[in-house]
């Protein structure tokens, strides 16, 4: 018969604290790990000679391309990512990256979709539709059509005609600019959804503007995401109103792109934006 051992006891409740401690700090270092995150960049015009500081050379864009190839980087469509830091979708590829264009220039067509092609990478367009068929240098909507019927471009918003937010409520009435904004976010997301045949879920903060009441403007909007261009990797912990990009400009070289993706630029610079200038 077995003898009652006392002292066994308070090793078992030891060994039960110490199996406690080790799944508490297993838990925590799950959490840290369960963040989410990911690189996306942002794109304007592209042309063979830099004409302007939102102009990027065609050969610049190949080798960046190439880069991110012969580095194993996955470029993954906006809508995946987006699903990713929302927490919908577990995983994506280990070194993934997204890419945007914003404002619809005709270059897009002309010079950057034949490496898109060549590369077969999903490209997401923020489009203002004011400008498409009307302004000289956009595209046009049979242009937009052409691009997403090769299932690589995906065209999104960027509100009705590229408005300076915080201009326009110094000028207008709190009337006037409750609706103006109705106008740029509610009205291009219903106007391109008339144009393209499909649901338009994301917008880009035109100049990277953005305030507490615009990011529930677009909410409510009926946007699932919107994008800045506050200069660090996207993540599950910024609010999904207001996920920050990468500004790819002509003044980077290709060490500055590789600090971008890889995430080296955002641990030296935390929190640093972009200023757009047109």
């Amino acid at each position: 018969m077995m003898r009652y051992n006392p002292p066994n006891i308070f090793r078992m409740v030891i060994m039960l604290r110490i199996g406690f401690m080790v799944l508490l700090w297993i838990s925590v270092l799950w959490g840290v790990q369960e963040q989410r995150k990911v690189p996306i960049l942002a794109y304007h015009r592209f042309g063979i000679e830099v004409t302007d500081s939102m102009t990027i050379k065609t050969s610049a864009f190949a080798e960046q391309l190439e880069w991110l190839k012969t580095n194993g980087y996955t470029v993954i469509p906006l809508e995946t990512a987006a699903k990713y830091l929302h927490g919908d979708i577990k995983s994506i590829p280990a070194k993934s990256v997204v890419i945007t264009v914003d404002d619809g220039h005709k270059s897009v067509y002309s010079d950057m979709a034949p490496l898109v092609k060549k590369y077969k990478i999903p490209v997401t367009l923020f489009i203002y539709p004011s400008a498409i068929s009307n302004a000289k240098y956009a595209m046009t909507w049979d242009q937009l059509r052409e691009l997403e019927s090769t299932k690589l471009f995906h065209v999104e918003s960027h509100t009705y005609w590229h408005p300076n937010f915080n201009h326009e409520k110094k000028k207008l009435s709190p009337e006037e600019y409750t609706k103006f904004v109705d106008k740029q976010l509610g009205g291009a997301k219903k106007k391109l959804e008339e144009k393209t045949g499909h649901e338009i879920k994301y917008l880009a903060w035109v100049f990277g503007i953005y305030d507490d009441n615009l990011l529930n403007e677009a909410k409510k909007a009926g946007y699932a995401m919107a994008l800045t261009i506050d200069r660090r990797h996207a993540s599950s912990k910024d609010t999904m109103m207001s996920q920050p990009r990468y500004l790819v400009v002509s003044k980077q070289d290709i060490k500055a792109f590789q600090r971008m993706v890889n995430g080296e630029e955002e641990k030296a610079s935390q929190g640093k934006k972009e200023v757009i200038k047109y």
